[in-house]
């Protein structure tokens, strides 16, 4: 990765690891039904019984549309199996055919790219797209460029994937989503230098790694932490909240302890020992460690960590809708999310995955065993009960809440 805007684009960095105007039923009306209807779900819960006609809204779009054989499917760079075979076998079962574009190079320039389309009422080419949870959903959410899905074509989501992934704060319900695959952000450790097991955020804040501390540059992921450190619930946090975080953050910079605030390069920092312990995300280690040999050591600490998720979702205008949620759902039988898994080496929503990627290694022979074993076994592919149990989502910075957030953690980074 040359080009630097995406060299210090976190979102970016862990997603390598890869027209005619429409208004079927109001979709202005549609998307603020299906608002109304995550309003409503409480984290997956029942609605009530009539949400002001909101589910009906979406019901009725729903019915009224047709499979037409065709998906255009936007998605971020190597992010998927190799040599689309997923995508292949999804053709050859349902006869649709799938144009497939890596055009996703930062989720800012993409949404920024989007928006303005479909607020002209017009389709972005694309019927399904990858974004990660956080600000940019947030501002797709609220601007009603999203289509709610249909529950009732997501059967194997609904079957395979784990309630961890069913009941997520930023999208109740999965009113708008379903996640393509996920990462979680903790500490990682360089074990050449630090020799005692790091279980604790506070080691962050630890006077003996002055100037060897990394944290990352994503405000997102750097506020979650501020808040865990003093023992906040990121989902539920507040104003205040985010307030106090970014003191305790601008006290462990002030204090000498942070060498730097970085986007991607935090993986080469920590390797060649110029950070002894940084803020960190999951697939970078297993990646690292798988390819280059190293032995760096990654935890989600007792405190909390994050669990982030490039979601699949329907734009607003989409042409092929019934044909989008139709390769959303393919991705949730565990054979294919398995294969896909064995591709990225992210963390996969389908726990079925997991012991077919574990058969596939015992039969498999040489470099290629290994590979597998280590894909089937890891816990930074495979977080543990306990792991998801510390694991949250980002606060809730939709609207005009992002402008304050951002007023108290981007100083740090530009200081």
């Amino acid at each position: 990765m040359t080009d630097p805007e995406r060299r210090d684009d976190p979102v970016l960095a862990r997603g390598l690891t890869q027209p005619r105007r429409r208004d079927v039923l109001g979709l202005g009306g549609l998307a603020a039904a299906g608002l109304a209807l995550a309003a409503c779900s409480g984290g997956g819960t029942a609605p009530p019984a009539r949400p002001v006609d909101a589910q009906n809204t979406v019901q009725k779009f729903w019915a009224a549309q047709k499979r037409h054989g065709h998906v255009n499917f936007a998605n971020w760079p190597l992010y998927i199996d190799t040599g689309h075979k997923t995508l292949q076998e999804f053709t050859a079962t349902t006869g649709i055919t799938v144009s497939y574009a890596e055009v996703i190079q930062s989720a800012p320039s993409w949404v920024s790219k989007v928006s303005p389309i479909i607020h002209a009422g017009e389709s972005i080419g694309y019927d399904l797209m990858v974004v990660t949870n956080g600000f940019w959903f947030s501002q797709l959410l609220t601007g009603s460029e999203l289509i709610p899905l249909d529950q009732s074509l997501l059967p194997n989501f609904h079957k395979y994937a784990a309630a961890k992934f069913q009941h997520r704060s930023f999208d109740p319900g999965n009113t708008y989503s379903v996640p393509w695959a996920s990462g979680t952000t903790g500490i990682a450790w360089n074990p050449k230098f630090i020799q005692t097991p790091v279980t604790s955020l506070n080691e962050l804040w630890n006077p003996a790694y002055k100037g060897r501390v990394g944290m990352l540059a994503d405000i997102q992921d750097l506020g979650n932490f501020g808040l865990l450190k003093l023992g906040i619930t990121p989902e539920t946090s507040t104003l205040a909240d985010w307030q106090a975080a970014g003191k305790a953050l601008t006290r462990q910079r002030d204090e000498g302890l942070v060498r730097g605030y970085y986007g991607q390069s935090y993986i080469d920092e920590l390797t060649s020992g110029n950070t002894w312990i940084s803020m960190a995300w999951s697939g970078d280690i297993f990646q690292q460690n798988l390819s280059s040999g190293t032995d760096l050591r990654f935890v989600i600490p007792d405190e909390g960590g994050t669990l982030w998720t490039d979601n699949m979702l329907i734009p607003r205008y989409a042409q092929n809708p019934v044909d989008a949620m139709m390769l959303m759902d393919w991705y949730y039988q565990p054979q294919i999310a398995a294969q896909l898994t064995e591709s990225i080496n992210y963390i996969s929503a389908v726990p079925a995955a997991q012991p077919i990627i574990a058969r596939a290694a015992d039969k498999a022979r040489g470099s290629s065993r290994q590979l597998l074993r280590e894909v089937a076994t890891s816990e930074l592919v495979w977080p543990t009960p306990t792991d998801y149990r510390r694991l949250h989502n980002y606060p809730d910075v939709s609207g005009k809440l992002q402008a304050g957030y951002e007023a108290i953690f981007n100083p740090l980074i530009r200081a």
